[in-house]
């Protein structure tokens, strides 16, 4: 049975699940529960050298309930969803809340709070892709990347992958939503070498909650065989201080480096860079950064939080002003604030681009390095230090010389931000933070 022919993955059958651990969390005196409830189905399928290493369907159902002595709390969860093992799961949580030390944050988010009404996101697009199907996209993706040029002598592989879930989420307040979500995707990676070049690898993918927004399966798999050629005759570079343009697929990370300094996690306890800066500038005037939750078919669209809270566009920068943190409910409780409905992350996270494409930055740039791989995870959110391994391509006049390879680029988070000079339109939307490439002014290179 395919995915889209599936009765499994009915969210009202969820419902009665979650509806029932509550009931039983009731009934063995929690005060106050919620809980999550997901089943999943799903296709994989991996090509090397033409041939099929893997092939897996998988299938994955769960449930976890959270309860409230007062304002002590108990967790416990299970992946069978028959009622005699929903009653014991309820049971355990409460067991385990009546040991616990009682804190005054903890609790359900506000039941003032919850989403009541929401859009339809356009979340479920069911491929029912077979098996023989899958295989022969990724044999068309791994063949075109090889076929590409005499210098690509191996490959790690080509991967199709196809998954369709249904979640839902209730809480003792009467909240009780749920929905389902698809998420395709096409991968490739394979190895160049040419002489004394050595050798290099590089990758595309492409992901989706609707197959027909993939990219075409011989073009990833050229994409992949092109990046990892331009690699061939990567050098060194000496020590120095240049302006760097950050791809946007490596962008991304630095924007979330961002995020990660304003959750209320690392800000309750006084781990970020950035505490205490609402309202002061944190990038130039020119940056807004914000997020759009309610996307159709974007990859971090929700209408609620993983507390029901409901999702809302709102600004995290607005004309270089830090204007919103990334809360939860706890988290805000600590702050002596209000949760900003982040519970399990952000959604759709925007930096407005500007008007110039990749090339345009590097014009702009003049001299300096670009970078398209990241290495490492050399970043302090208390101090906002920052040192990554990195490999890329040295520019000059506005164009690329020539490749690099084995340097450092290091710096400060606080002052990358601030000298950030442009934001390129070459929007990278292939997950939940969203960006072009990014100018950045004054960053060290480390090499030889």
């Amino acid at each position: 049975m395919s995915q889209a022919q599936s009765p499994e993955l009915d969210p009202r059958a969820l419902e009665a699940v979650v509806a029932q651990v509550l009931e039983e969390a009731r009934r063995a005196g929690a005060t106050a529960a919620e809980a999550a409830a997901s089943r999943d189905s799903g296709l994989s399928v991996n090509v090397r050298l033409g041939e099929v290493e893997t092939l897996e369907y998988h299938r994955d159902q769960g449930v976890a309930v959270t309860v409230y002595m007062g304002q002590c709390k108990g967790a416990a969860s299970t992946s069978d969803l028959r009622p005699e093992s929903l009653r014991e799961a309820a049971r355990a949580a409460c067991r385990i809340a009546r040991f616990t030390t009682e804190d005054p944050c903890a609790g359900l988010a506000d039941a003032r709070l919850m989403a009541r009404d929401w859009p339809d996101l356009d979340l479920d697009h069911p491929w029912g892709v077979s098996a023989d199907e899958a295989i022969e996209r990724a044999r068309i993706c791994e063949a075109a990347a090889r076929e590409r040029d005499d210098r690509i002598v191996n490959s790690e592989g080509a991967s199709l992958d196809s998954f369709r879930g249904a979640s839902v989420y209730g809480n003792t307040h009467g909240f009780l939503g749920g929905y389902i979500t698809t998420r395709h995707g096409l991968s490739c990676s394979v190895l160049a070498s040419e002489g004394a070049g050595g050798m290099q690898r590089d990758h595309w993918y492409t992901v989706a909650r609707h197959a027909g927004d993939l990219e075409d399966a011989a073009e990833v798999g050229v994409r992949a065989a092109d990046r990892a050629l331009r690699r061939l005759g990567g050098r060194r570079l000496s020590t120095r201080r240049c302006p760097v343009v950050y791809a946007p697929d490596v962008a991304r990370s630095v924007i979330g480096h961002f995020l990660g300094a304003i959750r209320g996690g690392a800000l309750y306890r006084k781990a970020s860079f950035l505490l205490d800066h609402l309202g002061r500038p944190v990038f130039p005037e020119f940056v807004h950064i914000h997020e759009q939750p309610h996307l159709p078919r974007a990859l971090g669209s929700a209408p609620f939080d993983h507390e029901g809270v409901a999702t809302r566009a709102r600004d995290l920068v607005t004309d270089g002003q830090l204007s919103g943190y990334l809360l939860d409910s706890y988290s805000a409780r600590r702050l002596g604030m209000e949760t900003t409905g982040n519970a399990g992350g952000v959604h759709n996270v925007t930096i407005d681009a500007g008007e110039q494409d990749l090339e345009g930055l590097l014009r702009e740039m003049g001299t300096g390095l670009l970078v398209t791989e990241l290495i490492g995870h050399g970043v302090n959110t208390v101090t906002g230090d920052y040192s990554r391994g990195a490999a890329g391509f040295w520019v000059e006049g506005g164009e690329i010389r020539h490749p690099v390879e084995e340097i450092t680029v290091a710096g400060n988070l606080r002052d990358m931000f601030m000298n950030l000079q442009a934001v390129g339109r070459d929007v990278d939307r292939r997950g939940n933070i969203r960006t072009g490439s990014l100018l950045i002014d004054g960053l060290t290179v480390a090499g030889e």
